[in-house]
């Protein structure tokens, strides 16, 4: 089993930072458009589902020798309207612009990558246990 870390470190009221190990950052805020400057924790999580997910597409596709022209996957989550505002589905929708590729394989490594690769997609569906301790430096 391996383990993974991040910190969160606010510089603001609604703004944050995260860094992993090796030092590698990503900007969060809760600010609403137009002061939106970067994506907030519910967006980021939409986004690590879709960059998990197409990591392993795209490998498989071109692992079967299929030109890639373009590639994107769009991310929808509908939110419970209580709080927390929990997501309570989401939706990918991949494409794929290839002279080479057909629909059918495509989709089913979609498949794979979403319903056996993807770890992002393999933790929305665990049941994860977290705890939480307050400490001082």
């Amino acid at each position: 089993m391996s383990t993974r870390s991040v910190t969160v470190r606010m510089k603001a009221d609604y703004e944050y930072v995260a860094s992993n190990q090796q030092g590698n950052e990503v900007a969060i805020d809760m600010y609403d458009a137009p002061e939106k400057k970067a994506q907030s924790p519910m967006d980021l999580l939409l986004s690590s589902l879709g960059g998990c997910a197409s990591v392993d597409a795209v490998l498989m596709m071109k692992k079967k020798r299929k030109t890639i022209e373009d590639f994107y996957v769009e991310v929808e989550g509908q939110r419970n309207d209580g709080i927390p505002a929990f997501y309570t589905s989401i939706q990918l929708k991949f494409v794929i612009v290839s002279p080479d590729a057909k629909e059918e394989e495509f989709a089913k490594v979609v498949a794979l990558s979403v319903d056996k690769y993807c770890s992002v997609a393999s933790s929305l569906k665990a049941e994860i246990t977290y705890t939480s301790e307050v400490k001082r430096p």
